[in-house]
């Protein structure tokens, strides 16, 4: 018989068991489960609703159940359908009938959204723990490039002369803005629906805020329709991971461009790359192009869990069974990204020589020369008609600007000097954007230690985090 079985006359069909069972996934969530049966078992004792002894022993029997499932001794089953209920049953095999008080006060519908809060806020915390570790590789490069300057693109044509270090510190900002929204994503994901029952609270009185203390919640969430119903948590989190998988993708591109023969910027260590089978030349940057690949996977996830939700009724239905699989996929393909990601920064190498090169045989310089004039009284749109004939003489001539003679200079403008061929050096063009926030050297300086000042703050976020899990675990 099933646990919930009483008013049914007959077995459900096999083939029922089998499609509606979620256990093969979501027993992910077994310390999780036992956790919040620990903090409401003794809330329960607490506030005089089961006799403490119960409470004890049910606590004890937990306690075990927990470290037969952690040792791989616990069978858990399809004919119990999920977590919760196994680990009731092994409760009840291993104390006897008064493992049942257990369940006494609340549904198995605040209890999985309990769990997937209480595993969403630690993968939370990793994710974010894991995107600073890549932000400091990041910036670990750029702190050595700091004189390295490579070509800057729109539209993937040249376009301007920068840093190499201001390109990585880019890609730092875009990071620092995913590891915001997961760090406030958290106080959302961190409140407490136990104690909501199946839809409409318990005729038992207990003491929800309790039990949300015990379990390191900021609180409860206050209506119980929507603690049982809500998932916009789930959502939230897939959005942000699409976002943060995203920029890693962008990233990703680059990589591989960079890597290439045609462009040769830099070369990834032999430990993040793969080789072929066929031609024994081949050094492929395979992990950047499956994160770029499985940024595809990231996005479907939150796009499935969006249709989940978009035409259910309020309160608990049986499609939101379809919350979990998506969401534990995106926790684990990122950690497995980031986790290879900030290494595989870190030990890249930059063929600097090979940048400057290809800075010094273009013309991205050119709206330096135009800068030029616009000082020397010249209307900018004049100054950038010049510059636009200028440059198709040098096409014309096989030429880049630097090359011209200060003779050629001045057949298309008497106001440029000598002073011009200083002016047009890669070095002074990158360093004349003196802005907050521009590739000048001294500007990029400015970013990194920004950069580091706020990662140093969201360390002390993340330590206190993990030492209240580690707290959390061991009680």
């Amino acid at each position: 018989m099933k646990l919930w079985g009483g008013r049914f006359t007959k077995p459900t069909n096999e083939l029922v068991d089998e499609y509606t069972a979620s256990i093969s996934f979501d027993q992910k969530l077994a310390q999780y489960d036992i956790q919040g049966s620990l903090a409401h078992v003794e809330m329960l004792a607490k506030c005089a609703i089961i006799p403490e002894a119960d409470a004890e022993t049910i606590k004890h029997g937990l306690e075990v159940v927990a470290q037969k499932i952690e040792a791989g001794e616990a069978e858990l089953t399809q004919a119990n359908e999920d977590i919760h209920m196994n680990v009731e049953k092994l409760l009840i095999d291993e104390i006897g009938a008064v493992g049942g008080k257990l369940h006494t006060g609340r549904s198995r519908n605040d209890q999985i959204a309990l769990d997937m809060r209480l595993y969403l806020r630690d993968a939370v915390v990793s994710l974010v723990e894991l995107v600073s570790k890549l932000q400091e590789a990041l910036q670990q490069q750029a702190k050595q490039n700091l004189d390295t300057i490579l070509p800057g693109y729109t539209h993937l044509q040249r376009a301007q002369p920068v840093l190499f270090a201001h390109h990585m510190m880019a890609y730092v900002s875009m990071f620092e803005r995913d590891a915001d929204r997961l760090i406030d994503s958290f106080k959302r994901i961190n409140r407490s629906p136990l104690g909501a029952g199946a839809l409409a609270g318990t005729t038992f009185p207990i003491d929800r805020h309790y039990v949300a203390e015990k379990l390191n919640f900021d609180g409860v969430v206050e209506n119980s329709l929507d603690a049982v119903s809500d998932r916009d948590f789930v959502v939230e989190f897939l959005s942000n991971a699409s976002l943060l998988i995203m920029h890693m993708s962008r990233l990703s591109e680059e990589l591989v461009q960079w890597s290439s023969a045609e462009f040769n910027f830099i070369e990834l260590d032999d430990a993040f790359c793969t080789g072929s089978s066929m031609m024994p030349q081949k050094k492929n940057p395979d992990v950047a192009e499956l994160v770029r690949g499985k940024t595809g996977r990231v996005y479907g996830n939150l796009t499935a869990m969006l249709t989940t939700l978009k035409g259910l009724p309020i309160a608990y239905n049986k499609d939101m069974q379809e919350d979990k699989e998506g969401m534990f996929d995106t926790v684990e393909t990122l950690k497995g990204a980031l986790a290879l990601f900030a290494p595989m920064i870190e030990s890249m190498h930059v063929h600097k020589e090979n940048m400057y090169q290809a800075v010094a045989e273009d013309f991205s310089n050119a709206t330096d020369l135009a800068d030029y004039l616009v000082n020397k009284d010249v209307p900018f749109r004049e100054a950038h008609a010049v510059v636009g004939q200028v440059v198709l003489h040098c096409i014309e001539e096989n030429q880049y600007l630097l090359d011209l003679t200060m003779e050629e200079f001045q057949q298309f403008s008497t106001s440029i000097e000598e002073d011009i061929y200083d002016v047009l050096s890669p070095k002074a063009v990158v360093n004349a954007r003196d802005v907050v926030g521009g590739t000048a050297e001294n500007r990029v300086e400015e970013q990194i230690h920004q950069a580091e000042s706020r990662l140093s703050e969201r360390h002390h976020w993340i330590q206190t985090h993990v030492d209240k899990v580690n707290v959390l675990k061991k009680n």
